[in-house]
């Protein structure tokens, strides 16, 4: 038994069993001395388990005390900083983490946390292509032009060979292409240059040539002048601006009413004289609400639609003369100009009936016709225009009284 502590205590304190001349000479009084005393008592195994004891507590409270010094050392402080401080922190050995997440609590981080999210959003990318659209019922130039969040001219210069430039000639189950961009669509004709396409759209070739969309590469298309372009190949010009046409209703006047004779068989001939107006307009409906398109020169819709009834009565706006009176060709219906004098004429489109004839003196508040929704008109209502011979068509609005 003896044997077996004093093997134990010697594995501890090495010294104790070195009996070398370089440990000195026999000391009854010293540590050899106190190392007998202790065997001899039956005291070594207690007092090994002692010093065992003692030295687990001081190694957990040392590891404690550096792994709390950590957490104080790095709080507040920047992503860097606590990189800069773990590098020169001594790697603790596997126990000493253990003991460590044993006597930290848990902190909360202020961290912000990230939340758990399975999916993936990806973002929306831009069109390129032109679409197709299919007009509903109710749709008219400017809802589908908000639809796409597009300007509403968009929508009329990509389908001029289809609407004319006439926001009316819109109706349900029409096929419209859309473009992905704000300009115009044009279709390339045999003998076009893209000089000259550029130029009246106000763009650069290289606006036509480098949309994604158009599919074009600059190194197969040879001379700007005659590009190797398909003819009927439908580009889209961003940025690009056209001009409108003025076809539907051209400046009639008493003088040369007959300028109207490509417009409809309500064209008047010969030359009037009569009243002249006061160039003070009442309105010609008691309604005084738009119920269709407002005046929009950038749509070309230069004039106002007022709401009313079937058969509603339609008023002069001031005296004058009447120089049409009939049929309109081109979406108006049934159509009433009227010649005030000094330059002025209104017209008034989309009657049921007309009730007056070409060459006919009327006077401010006179009924011309029935209000009704001849031609290409989306329900009853007066299409109502005010025309300047030095201020062209006018903002009605400005006018009226």
């Amino acid at each position: 038994m003896e044997q077996k502590s004093e093997s134990k205590l010697e594995d501890i304190y090495p010294e104790a069993g070195n009996t070398t001349e370089e440990s000195g000479p026999s000391d009854p009084t010293g540590r050899q001395g106190l190392l007998e005393r202790v065997r001899h008592l039956g005291l070594e195994p207690a007092l090994i388990r002692s010093l065992t004891l003692v030295a687990t507590a001081a190694m957990m409270v040392l590891v404690v005390w550096v792994m709390s010094r950590y957490y104080v050392s790095v709080e507040g402080q920047s992503a860097a900083e606590v990189k800069a401080v773990v590098a020169t922190q001594p790697v603790a050995s596997n126990s000493e983490v253990l003991i460590a997440q044993a006597a930290e609590p848990e902190v909360e981080s202020d961290a912000i946390r990230r939340s758990v999210n399975p999916d993936t959003v990806l973002p929306m990318r831009a069109r390129t292509e032109i679409i197709n659209y299919t007009v509903q019922a109710g749709d008219n130039l400017t809802s589908i032009a908000e639809r796409f969040s597009l300007l509403p001219e968009t929508i009329l210069w990509s389908n001029r060979y289809t609407l004319g430039d006439d926001p009316h000639f819109i109706y349900p189950g029409q096929q419209l292409l859309i473009s992905p961009v704000d300009g115009i669509l044009h279709r390339w004709s045999a003998g076009e240059g893209l000089n000259g396409v550029a130029e009246y759209y106000k763009v650069t070739p290289d606006a036509i040539v480098n949309y994604p969309g158009n599919h074009l590469a600059a190194a197969s298309l040879g001379d700007y002048s005659s590009p190797n372009i398909t003819p009927g190949t439908m580009l889209v010009v961003p940025g690009g601006k056209g001009e409108f046409t003025d076809w539907r209703t051209p400046r009639i006047t008493r003088e040369e009413p007959a300028t109207a004779v490509n417009v409809g068989p309500g064209a008047c001939t010969g030359s009037y004289d009569g009243v002249l107006g006061t160039l003070n307009f009442r309105w010609p409906v008691e309604n005084h609400k738009v119920t269709g398109y407002d005046y929009l020169p950038s749509s070309n819709h230069l004039g106002i639609d007022l709401g009313g009834e079937m058969g509603d009565p339609a008023k002069a706006a001031d005296n004058g003369v009447v120089v049409y009176a009939g049929w309109n060709d081109w979406g108006y219906g049934n159509m009433v100009v009227i010649d005030h004098g000094s330059g002025w004429q209104s017209l008034y489109a989309h009657l049921a009936e007309v009730n007056v004839v070409c060459g006919q003196e009327v006077y401010s508040g006179d009924v011309i016709g029935k209000m009704g929704d001849t031609g290409e008109a989306e329900g009853v209502h007066l299409h109502f225009e005010l025309r300047s011979d030095e201020y062209g068509r006018v903002n009605p609005w400005d006018f009226l009284q």
